[in-house]
C-alpha cells in the first residue's frame, strides 16, 4: 500500500472557487431553458430583480439584473409559471449556486416566444438597439404623429393627456390596425404617412395591452426597422408597464402605457407660470449682474481718470516757482555779464590812449595828422598838435634829440 498524507485545509473562498470553476466547465450549465413557479420576487433599489423558481419537489435561487429585466417580455411576478433562460453558476461570496436569467416567458409560449428571442438577438446585433443612436426628445413639439387605431380608448385618451398637460400641440392621427395578421404592415405604411408630413416634431406610436401574439405585430422586423428609420424621434407605449414588443427596444423613448407615452411626450403645461417665474429671475439676475459689472467698470475708469488727474494747484505753484526761478537766474546772468562787461571796459579803458594821456603823456601829431614818432622825423619851426589829457597844444618844433627816453622818463 501506498502511503498517503492528509488532505490539504482549503480556505473557504478556495473551496467556493473550485466549485465555481466545476460549474462554469459545464458547457451544459451555460445555457439553460427552466420550468418552475416564481415565489416571492423582489425588486431592491438597486434595479435587478432576485426570486426563486421552484416545482413540487424542489427549488433554485435566481436572479434577473436591470438591463435583462428592461427587456423582459414578462415582469416577474409571485406566483407566475414561467420558462426561464440563463445560465447556472456559483456565487462565491454567499457559497451558492443560482440561476442568472437573460429572459423569462409564460410557460407555454413555446415557438412564439423562441421567435420573439432569436429576432430580437439578431436585430440587437445589426445594431438597431443601441442606446448611441437613440435621440432626445423636443422640449416644445408643436405637431406631433399619432400611430393608433382611430376606434377603442387609446386615441382618446392621448388626446384627454396632451389636452390637459399641452394644449397648444398639433396632434395628426395616422391610423393603423394594431393587432391581427396585417398590423404590421398597416403600422409601417401609417408611420411612413407621417414621414411624408411636414413639421411633425415626434411620433407617438401605441396600443391597449394584450397577449404576446395579440402584440405580435408590433415585433415584426418591418415595424422596427420603420421605427428606425425614422427622421424624428419615436415613443412607443404599446400595452402596459409589464408588456415589451421589440417595438420598444427600436424607439428613442419608451413609455410603459400609451397615456404615459402622452405625458412623455409633451412638458406639464401647469408648470408654465413657474418656469416663466424661474426665467424671470433668471434674467432679472442676469439683468443686474450686467448692470452691476457695468457700474464697476465706471467706477474703475473714474478712480483711474481721477489718479491720472494733474493737480493744477499744484501745478500753478510749481509753474510760479520756476518763473521765479527763471528770473533770478536770468538778473543773476545779467548781473555777471553787466560786471564782466565793466570788467572789460575798464580793461580796454586801462589799455586805450585816454588813459595814457591821463598818466601825464601827451601825442605829437603833424599837421597832416600823423603822430610824430621819431624826432628826426620833424623839422625846426614845423608847426605841431600836441594832445594831452586836458586838451590840445599848438606848439613848434625848436630842435629834437634823438635817443636817451629812459632816462628822460625816468
Amino acid at each position: 500500500m501506498t502511503a498517503t498524507g492528509p488532505a490539504p485545509v482549503l480556505r473557504v473562498t478556495d473551496l467556493n472557487r473550485r466549485v465555481r470553476a466545476l460549474l462554469d466547465a459545464d458547457r451544459g450549465l451555460a445555457d439553460v431553458w427552466v420550468e418552475g413557479e416564481i415565489s416571492q420576487p423582489a425588486f431592491p433599489p438597486s434595479g435587478h430583480c432576485f426570486f426563486t423558481l421552484k416545482d413540487a419537489s424542489s427549488q433554485i435561487r435566481a436572479v434577473l439584473f436591470r438591463e435583462d429585466l428592461e427587456r423582459s417580455v414578462v415582469r416577474p411576478a409571485h406566483g407566475a409559471l414561467v420558462v426561464c433562460h440563463g445560465s447556472v453558476r456559483a456565487y462565491e461570496a454567499q457559497g451558492i449556486y443560482q440561476l442568472y436569467v437573460s429572459s423569462i416567458t409564460p410557460a407555454g409560449a413555446g415557438d412564439l416566444h423562441a421567435q420573439y428571442e432569436a429576432l430580437r438577438a439578431r436585430l440587437a446585433a445589426d445594431g438597431l438597439f443601441d442606446e448611441s443612436r437613440k435621440r432626445p426628445l423636443p422640449r416644445w413639439p408643436r405637431r406631433i404623429g399619432v400611430v393608433t387605431s382611430p376606434v377603442g380608448a387609446v386615441w382618446s385618451d392621448i388626446g384627454n393627456v396632451i389636452r390637459r398637460r399641452y394644449p397648444m400641440v398639433e396632434l395628426v392621427l395616422s391610423p393603423s390596425g394594431v393587432s391581427g395578421a396585417t398590423a404590421a404592415e398597416a403600422i409601417v405604411r401609417a408611420l411612413h404617412r407621417l414621414y411624408a408630413q411636414p413639421d411633425i416634431d415626434l411620433i407617438i406610436v401605441a396600443r391597449g395591452g394584450g397577449s404576446l401574439e395579440d402584440l405580435w405585430g408590433f415585433n415584426e422586423e418591418s415595424v422596427v426597422r420603420a421605427i428606425v428609420e425614422a427622421p424624428m424621434p419615436v415613443v412607443v407605449g404599446v400595452g402596459h408597464e409589464s408588456d415589451v414588443t421589440l417595438a420598444d427596444f427600436a424607439a428613442d423613448i419608451r413609455a410603459p402605457t400609451p397615456s404615459a407615452a402622452a405625458e412623455m411626450a409633451v412638458p406639464d403645461g401647469s408648470q408654465f407660470p413657474a418656469i416663466l417665474a424661474r426665467l424671470g429671475l433668471r434674467a432679472t439676475a442676469a439683468m443686474t449682474a450686467r448692470s452691476e459689472a457695468a457700474r464697476r467698470a465706471v467706477r474703475e475708469e473714474g478712480r483711474a481718470l481721477t489718479a491720472n488727474r494733474p493737480d493744477l494747484p499744484a501745478a500753478r505753484q510749481r509753474a510760479a516757482e520756476l518763473v521765479d526761478r527763471a528770473q533770478r537766474a536770468a538778473l543773476a546772468g545779467t548781473e555777471r555779464r553787466r560786471a564782466a562787461a565793466g570788467g572789460l571796459h575798464d580793461a580796454l579803458r586801462a589799455l586805450g590812449p585816454l588813459a595814457t594821456l591821463e598818466r601825464g603823456y601827451a601825442v605829437a601829431r603833424r599837421a597832416n595828422g600823423t603822430v610824430v614818432r621819431d624826432p628826426a622825423a620833424v623839422v625846426a619851426g614845423e608847426a605841431l598838435e600836441v594832445i594831452v589829457a586836458g586838451g590840445r597844444i599848438d606848439s613848434q618844433v625848436i630842435g629834437g634829440t634823438p635817443g636817451g627816453v629812459e632816462e628822460w622818463l625816468a
